[in-house]
């Protein structure tokens, strides 16, 4: 009789066992699905921006000015560094596509198939490219996450999300694009940029300082302000748990 209720609860045990793997293996599965789905409409928003004119890529004759970092900054908050800079590895793709097939005449800092007159691209311009846009998908959380931490006591009375926390993101995605762009020129084609743009190689850091002040700084100002407006709706406890947004370090 024993050796019959011994058997019976150990099947019980195993069967148990079987149905909360199976159920794991389950909610493991609609996790993944769920979370490739919500890469996949930011990725497919990101293309929208950048394939649309006047949308994503703002020409400004000699340049162009751009605010794709937005929903990469914001995809980086929401699920996490990791798949923030798969995303802004799209970003840099589409900045590639885009230099390439529409050329500005500083596009051979983002493609090295294009040229214009002696001035060609090289490796230099995919370390541009693609570099500082992977960044984006980075910097933005981490900024977040040490505001959190210094912020955290306030926070918790308050929303539980960082009004600083989403500016400061934003600003930082902004600027990292902005800042590392530009200096990577500087190393990469000094030479080449000053030619195109028509001013003196002793005079080329200049020029891109004052391209940072013209294009970066009002960038940086609309990223801040674009992320703290959706952050604040999409980073709430709530909309996350029904979105099913969970990122990669927890919060």
């Amino acid at each position: 009789m024993n050796h019959s209720e011994n058997y019976n609860s150990g099947a019980k045990k195993q069967t148990d066992s079987g149905r909360e793997q199976s159920s794991g293996a389950q909610a493991g599965n609609r996790f993944s699905t769920m979370s490739m789905v919500q890469v996949a409409i930011f990725g497919a928003v990101i293309c929208i921006m950048a394939f649309t004119p006047f949308l994503g890529y703002i020409p400004l004759g000699f340049t162009r000015a751009t605010i794709i970092h937005v929903p990469v900054i914001i995809a980086s908050l929401l699920m996490g560094p990791k798949k923030g800079a798969a995303l802004g590895f799209l970003f840099g793709m589409t900045s590639f596509i885009n230099n390439t097939m529409n050329p500005t005449p500083t596009s051979f800092v983002f493609t090295p198939f294009y040229s214009i007159g002696d001035v060609s691209g090289g490796w230099g311009s995919i370390v541009i490219c693609f570099i500082p846009r992977i960044l984006v998908g980075i910097v933005p959380y981490f900024v977040y996450k040490l505001v959190m931490w210094l912020t955290k006591d306030m926070t918790k009375r308050k929303s539980g999300i960082s009004r600083a926390g989403l500016v400061l993101a934003g600003v930082s995605g902004a600027l990292a694009n902005t800042l590392l762009v530009m200096n990577l020129i500087f190393v990469f084609f000094r030479e080449a940029y000053a030619a195109v743009n028509e001013v003196a190689v002793s005079a080329v850091y200049t020029f891109i300082l004052s391209v940072i002040g013209i294009n970066g700084a009002p960038e940086a100002i609309v990223a801040g302000v674009l992320t703290l407006l959706i952050g604040r709706v999409l980073m709430r406890k709530n909309v996350r748990e029904r979105l099913g947004l969970k990122n990669d370090l927890g919060y």
